[in-house]
């Protein structure tokens, strides 16, 4: 569904016949995969999660609509998630769909360098979800940090970390603090392909929820003019994970764009 989005013959086009203006270079293969590129861009990303624990039937679908916009050194990123929730039982039969909670983010970028970049800065979730079993029914306001290397131009190493505790919102829903961590790992192959991992691991400090996903995928990035897309596929099966409709298995997918 993704891959169908770019032209097939931009794809496989030879590396003699295309235009010198679509040839990547190094940096912009990094650049990327960086989530604090210094340039405008716009992602969206999707996650499948066929099976949920302790909900026999259920299954999750997330897409994620992501734009990032730099402002002198602080990049503004907003996330808004469109939520779809389906439990098929003997006993259960209902699906849900609508909007979850917005988050943003602002780093400012301490280090910016091409090989390495660090960022950091507040983070904050909204209780926007159009139902309860969209969205946790809280607001939440901390801070994350980012950071992106590519220490040789085949390897580029990173990580996420996000914290994040409650600040009101339905007072018959459970408070919320939450840790996210993402570690993540691309291998750059040749011609724009790469494998890669790069697995969320959230943790709910409040409730002991959380999963720890391991993810393994592929990639493929081209330029088109002065745009880069990047797109990929990861499988990412759960580990370790304990709560009430944490994914046992899910498909991350998406589509990267920077302008």
């Amino acid at each position: 569904m993704i891959a169908s989005l770019i032209p097939l013959n931009t794809i496989e086009a030879q590396e003699g016949s295309t235009p010198q203006s679509n040839q990547l270079t190094d940096e912009e293969k990094a650049r990327a995969n960086n989530p604090l590129a210094n340039t405008k861009a716009f992602n969206i990303q999707y996650y499948y999660r066929p099976g949920l624990n302790e909900v026999e039937g259920g299954e999750a679908h997330t897409t994620w609509f992501r734009a990032a916009v730099p402002t002198g050194r602080v990049l503004w990123r907003l996330s808004v998630p469109l939520e779809v929730r389906h439990v098929n039982n003997a006993t259960t039969n209902y699906s849900k769909s609508g909007l979850g909670d917005i988050d943003i983010f602002a780093a400012y970028l301490a280090v910016l360098k091409p090989k390495f970049t660090f960022g950091l800065g507040p983070a904050a979730a909204f209780n926007t979800a159009s139902d309860d079993a969209l969205g946790t029914g809280r607001n939440s306001l901390g801070a994350a940090a980012v950071a992106f290397a590519s220490p040789v131009p085949e390897i580029q190493i990173g990580g996420l970390a996000i914290w994040r505790t409650d600040i009101g919102g339905d007072s018959s829903r459970e408070e919320v603090e939450i840790l996210a961590l993402q570690p993540f790992f691309m291998w750059q192959l040749g011609k724009g392909l790469y494998f890669r991992s790069a697995p969320i691991m959230p943790f709910n400090l409040k409730n002991g929820d959380y999963h720890m996903p391991l993810g393994l995928g592929i990639g493929k990035v081209i330029k088109i003019n002065n745009s880069i897309f990047n797109f990929f596929i990861e499988p990412q099966p759960s580990i370790l994970l304990d709560g009430v409709g944490q994914p046992r298995f899910q498909v991350y997918g998406a589509l990267n764009m920077q302008f």
